[in-house]
C-alpha cells in the first residue's frame, strides 16, 4: 500500500507528496476548466501515468530478458470529452521503440505495454490508441 497525501492549496493548485519518498508535485485546473494551467491537471496525471507505466513494464520485461531499451520515447496525448460528464475521452500514445520491427521480443513488449496496470485500471469507455515505430 502507498499513500499520497494531498493539500489543496486554493485557488485549484493542489500539491501531493508521495509517501514512501517524500517527492511532491503539484497539480492545477486546466485553462478551459478554470484554472491557470501552471501544472499538470488530474487528467494530465492520468496520461502521464498511463506512458510511464508502458514504459516501466516493458523495461521491467527488458531487464530480464537483457535486452536495452535505451532511447524509448513515449508520447500521450489526452482527448477530453465535449459532451457532459467531463472527462478523459481518448489517450492515444506513440511509442517509439529503440529496436527493429523484426525484433524477435517485438510481440512480448507490444503485450506487456497493453497489460501494464494503469492501462487495465482506466474505465473501458476511454479509448485507448496506441502507434508503434520502430527503428
Amino acid at each position: 500500500m502507498v499513500e499520497i497525501k494531498l493539500d489543496y492549496e486554493g485557488d485549484l493548485h493542489c500539491s501531493a507528496v508521495h509517501g514512501p519518498s517524500g517527492t511532491t508535485l503539484a497539480t492545477d485546473a486546466p485553462v478551459d476548466n478554470n484554472g491557470r494551467g501552471e501544472s499538470f491537471s488530474p487528467t494530465d496525471l492520468v496520461a502521464t501515468a498511463l506512458g510511464a507505466c508502458m514504459a516501466t513494464v516493458m523495461g521491467i520485461m527488458a531487464r530480464r530478458k537483457e535486452i536495452s531499451l535505451e532511447g524509448l520515447k513515449v508520447a500521450v496525448r489526452k482527448h477530453m470529452s465535449e459532451d457532459l460528464p467531463r472527462r478523459i475521452a481518448k489517450l492515444e500514445v506513440d511509442l517509439d521503440m529503440p529496436l527493429p520491427a523484426d525484433h524477435p521480443e517485438r510481440k512480448v513488449f507490444e503485450a506487456a505495454a497493453r497489460g501494464c496496470p494503469v492501462h487495465h485500471s482506466l474505465h473501458p469507455d476511454i479509448e485507448v490508441v496506441m502507434q508503434w515505430t520502430w527503428k
